[in-house]
């Protein structure tokens, strides 16, 4: 049996109107993601891959067109069952990292896990071995401020799928990270999505990323090639 993907995307398209301007952000996209797999998405500043990654998460809503999650057409769902889908189902990674400065890594990776409901030995087993995956078991008690960018970067993602997410979704996670350390970052994701099964999407300027890639696209003028 062939297997599911975990998004699809079909004939999405996004246009806004600026005064009497038609802008056409997303055109056309179609893309599957499947387990296990990472999908890099290259393209200039401008291009439509943020507005691309806002429409799969379910942070906007296509003009056009489909976007399925494990099934489900997120048209078909009201705002506060899109939360709970992207609280449920999705992982975000972004290049600003986005950890709350007062919190030491272990609290910023539990955090999201104590929303969602979980007991509190499941969070702390879970956010242990989340930490340990990414290689900050030992710097779990220090604060974002006290770590490197490459470590803030990997405690986002240990906080990404800590609530075992199907689907990654990072933008320009390493836009304000050296090359070395960008890199790192890059072998990390793709070492996460084979040991977790989650499928992922990560959005970059840096082409270096597709060598990591199971699936490559290049986004122009908001079409996917």
């Amino acid at each position: 049996m062939s297997q599911a993907p975990l998004v699809s995307a079909r004939d999405l398209t996004r246009a806004f109107n600026l005064g009497a301007e038609r802008i056409v952000a997303v055109r056309g996209v179609n893309l599957e993601v499947f387990p296990g797999h990472l999908v890099v998405v290259t393209g200039r500043s401008g291009s439509g891959k943020t507005t691309m990654l806002n429409l799969l998460a379910g942070l906007d809503r296509p003009t056009s067109g489909t976007v399925l999650i494990e099934g489900q057409d997120t048209r078909r769902l009201s705002d506060s069952e899109l939360v709970q889908l992207r609280r449920n189902k999705i992982g975000f990674v972004f290049q600003s990292f986005g950890l709350l400065p007062l919190l030491s890594a272990f609290e910023n990776v539990e955090l999201p896990l104590r929303i969602a409901g979980w007991k509190r030995r499941e969070r702390e087993e879970r956010t242990r071995d989340c930490l340990r995956l990414v290689g900050l078991d030992r710097r779990s008690n220090h604060r974002p401020y006290e770590l490197s960018g490459g470590e803030r970067q990997r405690v986002a993602i240990a906080r990404a799928i800590a609530h075992r997410p199907c689907l990654i979704l990072a933008d320009e996670p390493t836009g304000e990270l050296d090359t070395t350390t960008g890199s790192a970052i890059f072998s990390l994701l793709r070492q996460i999505v084979e040991e977790e099964q989650v499928g992922a999407i990560v959005v970059t300027l840096d082409v270096s990323a597709t060598k990591i890639a199971t699936d490559t696209h290049r986004m122009s003028d908001g079409a996917l090639d």
